[in-house]
């Protein structure tokens, strides 16, 4: 699988982590940075990765701050993303299964390098119901062009 990941200064750790547990896996992951704890702005890093995914060059994205909501309400605006911040392994298996999320945000200062590598693995290996979820899934696409 491609994986597009990206971290701001405060989800630096965990982006480190994910990177090296995901490349061992044998995933191809394209690191978009950060590259240290210095402060730098979440938005850019959301729009990079986002696009990356939005775009279909990369089958998922991961993305991490501090708390995963300013990463996924960045990454949302990039059209064809749909990014969910994710913090529990019912949130992880649902957001895959129901919305067919392709961007999970998680937050380094709310989740451990653990827990975030364990919603990871959900993530990755949940698939997308489809049936009435598809339906759904398709109202959203129409929102992006209203």
């Amino acid at each position: 699988m491609k994986i597009a990941i990206g971290a701001d200064h405060a989800g630096f750790v965990v982006k480190e982590s994910l990177r090296k547990k995901l490349a061992a896996e044998g995933n191809e992951v394209v690191d978009f940075g950060t590259n240290s704890t210095e402060s730098i702005d979440y938005p850019d890093f959301a729009a990079l990765v986002g696009r990356e995914v939005g775009e279909g060059r990369a089958d998922r994205g991961i993305l991490v701050c501090g708390t995963g909501v300013g990463m996924a309400m960045a990454a949302n605006k990039i059209h064809g993303v749909r990014a969910a911040p994710l913090w529990s392994e019912a949130e992880a298996q649902l957001a895959r299964e129901h919305n067919d999320a392709n961007v999970a945000a998680f937050g380094a200062r709310l989740i451990d390098e653990a827990t975030a590598e364990k919603l990871t693995d959900i993530f990755l290996n949940t698939e997308f119901a489809g049936g009435r979820h598809a339906r759904r899934i398709a109202k959203i696409a129409q929102l992006e062009n209203s």
